[in-house]
C-alpha cells in the first residue's frame, strides 16, 4: 500500500469524507435519494460513528483522504449482523490494493466486535465494487435485511465472519 494509512476517522476528516463519499457518487451516476448521497450522518462521520460496534476508517495519503468505509450494526434488524456502510476510493488508489486492505480492516473489526455476518448494499453498475465484495467471500442475497433506506440499491451481499 507504500504511503497509505488507514486509521480511524478524526473529526477534522468529516468535510474530506462527505466530499469523497459524494463526489464519487456522482462519478458513479448513482440517484441523489435513497442512497447514501443523501445521508444526513454524512455532515459529521466521526459523531455517527463515535458508538459501540460502529468504527469507520479512513485511508490517508500525505495529509489527504483519499478512501473510507466504515462498520456498523445492521439498522433495523434483530440479530448479529454489521453492515460495512459507506465505502468509497477516490480514482487514483482504485486497483492498487488498498480496497482489499481496507476490507481486512473493516472485517477484523466486525469480528472482534462479535458481529457474525457482514452485510452490504451496493448499486448494479458498481462492477469493480462488486468484484472486490465477491473475491473477499461476499455471496449474493435475492433481497435486501434490515432498512437501511437505501431503496435505491438493488445489489445485496452477506459473508461470515
Amino acid at each position: 500500500m507504500s504511503s497509505y494509512v488507514i486509521r480511524e476517522i478524526k473529526p477534522e476528516d468529516n468535510e474530506q469524507v462527505k466530499t469523497l463519499v459524494q463526489s464519487v457518487l456522482v462519478e458513479m451516476g448513482v440517484p441523489k435519494v435513497g442512497t447514501a448521497y443523501e445521508d444526513a450522518s454524512l455532515n459529521d462521520m466521526h459523531a455517527e460513528y463515535n458508538a459501540p460496534n460502529k468504527e469507520y476508517f479512513v485511508v490517508e495519503d500525505s495529509g489527504k483522504v483519499v478512501g473510507c468505509a466504515g462498520i456498523a450494526p445492521l439498522a433495523n434488524f434483530e440479530g448479529s449482523i454489521c453492515e460495512l456502510q459507506k465505502m468509497y476510493f477516490l480514482p487514483e488508489v482504485r486497483g492498487k490494493g488498498v480496497g482489499a486492505e481496507m476490507m481486512k480492516r473493516c472485517l477484523e473489526f466486525a469480528k472482534a466486535q462479535g458481529f457474525e455476518k457482514c452485510y452490504i448494499e451496493t448499486m448494479p453498475y458498481m462492477k469493480q465494487a462488486q468484484k472486490l465484495y465477491l473475491r473477499s467471500g461476499f455471496e449474493s442475497l435475492e433481497g435486501p435485511l434490515g432498512d437501511t433506506g437505501h431503496y435505491n440499491c438493488s445489489v445485496w451481499l452477506i459473508r461470515d465472519l
